[in-house]
């Protein structure tokens, strides 16, 4: 009896430990958002799959509602500066709403527990976004660590809409926000510069409102026999907009820029743990 008491003593100690670094980690989230403009929802799922114990499903979940508040409140700064393009967010905004509700409403529910098995490993639906997750971060990595094009920041060039191909990424985008509950703004931000000839700051607000939409309404398109726990997503997006205010005002000290790259490496490595973790242990 006494052994089952320690051992009850010990998990529930773990378990505090665990989310005080969780909601440490929720402000490291939003320092990012505010510090690099974007990059910090990509350890959302990580975050509360590894930190809080949270189901891999229900994580991306979760990550939808987080990723979206954190990007309303992140982009009031860029309105304020008249650094949000509306036309270019409705543009790509619209079918990747569309995606992304879609991804929640039908497509992940109709996912089966048990997509295949290897010799005693089983790739569950669980397994299965987590591998899709960490693909995607060491995806997003590689935008990050690499040097953006001096063309990001020159004049603005006259706008113009590549509709196809804008079409094309903000379906795609949405799908994968909505399969694994990023915010996809290292997809976002290159796009809108390259297809819609937005200059980066501009780039930038206009994604976090683009991000914010669709989070926003695929997690609402969530099935109904989904429980959310309100208090726990409140806690956790309360530190993570602490993080945005501290992340705004170090970047008026700190290129956020020169972050950048130290960042992308760090979500390279969390992306192969994952894997193998997922895989190997």
């Amino acid at each position: 009896m006494s052994t089952n008491v320690s051992l009850s003593i010990v998990n529930c100690q773990l378990s505090t430990v665990n989310f005080m670094e969780g909601y440490l980690a929720s402000i490291f989230i939003g320092i990012s958002l505010g510090l690099i403009g974007g990059g910090g929802s990509i350890l959302t799922v990580p975050v509360l799959v590894y930190l809080f114990s949270v189901d891999a499903v229900l994580a991306t979940a979760y990550s939808l509602f987080i990723v979206g508040t954190t990007s309303v409140v992140g982009s009031f700064s860029y309105f304020q500066k008249g650094l949000v393009n509306i036309k270019t967010a409705v543009v790509f905004g619209i079918p990747s709403i569309a995606s992304v509700f879609l991804t929640r409403a039908f497509i992940v529910p109709a996912i089966p527990n048990e997509i295949f098995s290897v010799g005693n490993f089983t790739v569950t639906k669980s397994i299965l976004l987590m591998l899709l997750f960490a693909l995607l971060m060491i995806f997003a990595s590689y935008s990050m660590i690499k040097k953006d094009k001096k063309t990001c920041d020159e004049e603005p060039q006259k706008q113009q809409f590549n509709y196809p191909l804008i079409l094309i990424e903000g379906t795609v985008v949405g799908v994968l926000t909505g399969l694994v509950g990023a915010g996809g703004g290292f997809l976002i931000i290159p796009a809108l510069v390259i297809l819609s000839k937005l200059p980066m700051k501009e780039a930038v607000g206009t994604s976090l409102v683009i991000i914010a939409a669709k989070s926003l309404i695929g997690f609402f398109g969530e099935s109904g026999e989904t429980v959310i726990d309100w208090l726990f997503l409140s806690k956790v997006i309360a530190f993570a907009i602490v993080g945005i205010f501290i992340g705004m005002a170090l970047s008026k000290k700190i290129d956020g820029s020169k972050l950048k790259p130290a960042f992308g490496w760090f979500v390279l490595v969390i992306g192969i743990y994952i894997i193998i973790k997922e895989t190997l242990l």
